[in-house]
């Protein structure tokens, strides 16, 4: 299965506070902060919900 890499590119405050929990449950904790997660509908999900605050890409 296909791979993503999550980039948070902006901070937290000031969102809301399920936009915030949604980044936290992606496993991203500060600014520049990157994980892999496998793409799927769940993930998909949760990326539309913070596209604003985030940068993904195919992992290799």
């Amino acid at each position: 299965m296909a791979k993503v890499k999550i980039t948070l590119v902006k901070g937290l405050s000031g969102h809301k506070p399920n936009q915030v929990k949604t980044v936290k449950a992606l496993g991203l904790t500060k600014r520049m902060s990157s994980v892999v997660k496998e793409d799927n509908e769940m993930i998909r999900g949760m990326i539309n919900t913070v596209a604003h605050l985030v940068v993904v890409e195919e992992a290799k």
